[in-house]
């Protein structure tokens, strides 16, 4: 359990996504898309040992993990799924608050055969991760979570002041008219404004995940995402009711700014301190 955690702390130094193009699983993985209720999730799995789930953010997929998961098969059971509506997986008009996505990853554990898992979040991933931990701590073995906040967890009414995240309430039908035939350039703005080094997200790695958030529906799925947010932070707040007793380590990169003030790094909340202390107590 402890090799995954240092893994991946020395996977975040290298900026996820911001990775040279985007490597592809090893191919004793195998692919399966899960029904569950209302989706189909597209999921890899592979390795043996004990079960650690990845969840990727948002301006990639799955795909990002590939490298981790490839170094963690050797002696774990490996899932690495594309969240609802990102990625290869099927794109449902509802769903996207992160308790009924946590939903989603535990139907998909349970179609598995896996009762309980590290479960290790990225971004939006981050998000999820803290919903599974929060809804099923008696199947949360550990639990990691990467650079993002948690809504509804401070310091989250400070960070989500900051007009960098305009885009948490961006969406619509004009939004999504905007957007269309050119997800590249929205998707630039993510990965040129928050990367800790944008010259790292090859261009390689900017056309394969515009081509994903290309697909019919994508782009209203990704804005869902974010919109979703504020019933997130409701139900955050609930769950905060009774502290998490998981092990959990909170990363922040150490590039990572404070966007509550935008004066640099904070080195409080880029360490994850104050999430750990929020959820542990």
């Amino acid at each position: 359990m402890i090799r995954i955690l240092l893994t991946a702390f020395m996977l975040l130094a290298l900026s996820l996504p911001a990775h040279a193009q985007v490597a592809p699983f090893p191919a004793s993985f195998r692919i399966q898309d899960i029904p569950v209720e209302g989706v189909t999730l597209h999921v890899r799995v592979g390795g043996k040992g004990p079960a650690v789930v990845l969840l990727h953010g948002f301006g990639d997929t799955g795909d990002m993990w590939a490298p981790l998961a490839a170094d963690l098969a050797r002696d774990h059971t490996v899932v690495v799924p594309d969240l609802r509506g990102m990625g290869l997986s099927s794109i449902p008009d509802s769903g996207y608050d992160k308790k009924t996505q946590a939903g989603d990853i535990r139907a998909v554990l349970a179609a598995l055969g896996i009762e309980h898992s590290v479960v290790i979040g990225h971004d939006i991933g981050t998000m999820v991760a803290y919903a599974y931990a929060a809804r099923y701590p008696q199947r949360t073995d550990r639990l990691v979570v990467m650079d993002a906040p948690v809504p509804g967890i401070p310091p989250w009414n400070e960070i989500v002041r900051s007009p960098m995240l305009w885009h948490f309430d961006f969406g619509g039908p004009d939004a999504e008219r905007l957007v269309a035939g050119r997800e590249r350039i929205y998707l630039d703005r993510f990965w040129n404004e928050f990367a800790g080094n944008p010259t790292k997200v090859d261009e390689a790695t900017r056309q394969h995940y515009a081509k994903l958030y290309a697909r019919p529906g994508a782009m209203h799925a990704a804005f869902t995402q974010f919109r979703s947010i504020r019933q997130d932070e409701v139900d955050n707040k609930a769950s905060m009711a009774t502290r998490l007793t998981t092990p959990v380590l909170a990363i922040g990169g150490a590039g990572g700014r404070t966007l509550a003030d935008g004066r640099g790094a904070d080195p409080d909340y880029s360490g994850g301190s104050r999430l750990y202390r929020a959820v542990m107590g």
